[in-house]
């Protein structure tokens, strides 16, 4: 599904030049469950906001679906973006002053989707994730828990063929953390490429394959037997 080959991220700010990551080489095959770990400032969520095309590299390639996206404009990022991503963060980045269906169906007003069918897709997914009885009600009405499943659900309402997820569970308690990845795993069983950022071994151990970086490279691999 996409392939970094010898990326590397550099921020430069007046006279300082940080090295954020540093040759970075990753393939992540349609339908993989992948989790990114390392200690704080290793460079996980640059890689993440690169995946995502949130952030672009400062050298070398991204292949994304055959095509090399490294170059292209952020307009031309943006289409590909809304069509294939879908992204989860710690913060839950809900709109506080629209109700959980609207938050949900933000996500489907950037696509030309006829009202009826927006209704549809965001009903389904609200069932799927367990929230449709409080689909009236506001994010500062619901619980952590309650809040990141309407992340996931706007996450998947557009039937996006990769979510990334950023520390998905770091706000949460470890109850309704197990909750959140084991939605994660229902979404990755039924297709959906997972790419998630985590500090915690446990829910790792929820992927298949955990990429280990630091100082900006990836140090180590490891595949979970299935």
């Amino acid at each position: 599904m996409l392939k970094l080959h010898n990326l590397s991220r550099i921020y430069r700010s007046d006279d300082v030049e940080t090295l954020a990551l540093n040759n970075v080489n990753i393939e992540i095959a349609k339908g993989e469950f992948v989790a990114i770990m390392g200690p704080s400032g290793c460079g996980k969520s640059t890689l993440l906001n690169t995946i995502g095309m949130l952030d672009s590299p400062t050298s070398g390639d991204y292949f994304f679906a055959g095509e090399n996206i490294a170059g292209y404009n952020e307009s031309q990022l943006s289409l590909i973006r809304k069509k294939n991503i879908g992204f989860i963060f710690q913060n839950f980045n809900l709109i506080d002053e629209l109700s959980v269906q609207e938050n949900i169906e933000l996500a489907l007003l950037y696509h030309k989707i006829p009202a009826a069918e927006r209704k549809a897709r965001v009903e389904k997914v609200m069932d799927k994730v367990g929230i449709g009885h409080r689909a009236k009600h506001m994010p500062s009405q619901l619980s952590g828990g309650q809040q990141q499943r309407v992340a996931v659900a706007r996450a998947v309402v557009g039937d996006q063929a990769m979510i990334l997820a950023d520390e998905p569970t770091g706000n949460l308690d470890s109850a309704h953390g197990q909750e959140v990845m084991e939605m994660l795993q229902a979404l990755n069983n039924e297709g959906t490429t997972i790419v998630m950022v985590t500090h915690s071994p446990a829910h790792a151990d929820y992927a298949r394959r955990t990429i280990n970086l630091f100082d900006g490279h990836v140090v180590t691999e490891n595949v979970r037997a299935a």
